[in-house]
């Protein structure tokens, strides 16, 4: 083997002794000392379908949001949310908005609709070609159905999108996957399917691409702000004016001239999100509770809708179209993942919705703090205060 190959048990190289082998492999190459990489409580037997080459785990530290009270659904009453974070003053934000929400009577959670997509493209000679495809493929859209369907006991097809372009047909299978995020069992799903349309199309030289890129996974698209993907979720407060001059010492006024502000710098820029920092919030969450913090790229995109109610209370809005969690299968299941999902009681099948609900309810919590903060003119303090760790 050469001496520049990371070291592999061929056999089984999920083990503690694998694992020490990379770390003296490494530690040999670059002279770095790894006793924190190397202290770690999870069982490494449990790591295959999580990483490869496992050599140790990074820690980040856990801090606790809350208590936020959430009258959703799916999510029910008070919960603390774990947040996975390396940036000072993050959790006391957070808590401070839910300590807003909780005082203005909890936020209101709902789940609208939830899909996965996979979007192929077929490729032909001419666009009427292309046409006739699509034609073809809705008369045949059972047996597509049964053949994706065919690899998954929870997947289901819902509805394929078309988009003609030139000589080629866009698809977009979207699927409902359970508690599961999904990307894994719809790749599967829609292979089969096109499989099924190259076999069955009564051209003998039709092809294919398996992602056409419309799919825009782990990419922002505007495609999926209108379509949504993943769970398209709407957390809601109406803030009444005194709770909101106590917690937050600004008025609704000053927070709904703040917000038109606030649109148009977003207008300016094409924001995929007009509120504050929902990637904070979602990031945090998603490292904590082993969501895929990838999904962050597209989870993030957000409209924000406000009103400035008649007697001075305060209406708040944040709508997510895709955010993508899952409470069973990928990284859900790891130790301390799994401990911080226990904590939220969202660990396991049946529980996807009331995870989103919660996720979109602090995403809510920490724009509403951030905003606040900035108009009550204490955002620099405060991160002078808990966000500095120099000398």
């Amino acid at each position: 083997m050469s001496d520049k190959k990371i070291p592999r048990n061929k056999d089984n190289d999920y083990t503690e002794t694998s694992a020490q082998t990379r770390r003296d492999f490494i530690q040999q190459k670059t002279d770095a000392q790894l006793t924190h990489l190397s202290q770690y409580s999870t069982d490494v037997s449990t790591l295959p379908g999580n990483i490869e080459n496992f050599t140790g785990m990074a820690q980040v530290p856990v801090g606790l949001a809350g208590p936020v009270l959430i009258n959703g659904e799916h999510a029910q009453g008070e919960f603390y949310v774990p947040l996975a974070t390396t940036e000072g003053t993050l959790v006391a934000s957070y808590s401070r908005g839910m300590r807003l929400l909780t005082a203005s009577g909890g936020v209101k959670t709902t789940v609208l609709e939830s899909y996965m997509q996979r979007a192929p493209v077929f490729l032909f000679a001419s666009a009427g070609e292309a046409r006739d495809f699509g034609d073809w493929l809705e008369q045949r859209y059972e047996d597509i159905k049964a053949a994706a369907e065919a690899t998954t006991s929870i997947g289901k097809l819902h509805h394929i999108d078309q988009y003609g372009i030139g000589p080629m047909r866009y698809l977009r299978f979207s699927y409902t996957t359970g508690d599961a995020a999904g990307q894994n069992m719809t790749n599967k799903a829609t292979y089969a399917a096109c499989e099924w349309i190259k076999q069955n199309h009564p051209s003998n030289a039709i092809r294919y691409m398996l992602s056409g890129n419309i799919d825009s996974d782990k990419k922002y698209s505007r495609l999926n702000t209108l379509n949504s993907r993943g769970k398209r979720v709407v957390a809601e407060v109406t803030i009444p004016s005194d709770v909101l001059k106590d917690v937050m010492r600004v008025d609704g006024k000053t927070l709904f001239q703040q917000r038109q502000v606030s649109n148009t710098g977003s207008l300016i820029a094409g924001n995929a999100n007009n509120g504050a920092h929902a990637a904070n919030g979602l990031t945090a969450m998603f490292i904590a509770c082993g969501q895929d913090a990838a999904n962050v790229a597209e989870s993030h995109a957000g409209t924000v809708y406000c009103q400035l109610l008649d007697n001075g209370d305060y209406y708040w809005s944040i709508t997510l179209p895709s955010l993508i969690v899952g409470t069973y299968g990928g990284g859900t299941g790891l130790s301390t993942q799994k401990e911080c999902l226990d904590i939220l009681g969202c660990y396991g099948k049946g529980k996807a919705n009331k995870f989103a609900e919660i996720v979109a309810a602090t995403v809510l919590a920490g724009d509403i703090s951030l905003a606040s903060s900035i108009m009550a003119g204490d955002f620099v303090a405060s991160h002078d205060q808990y966000g500095r760790n120099r000398p």
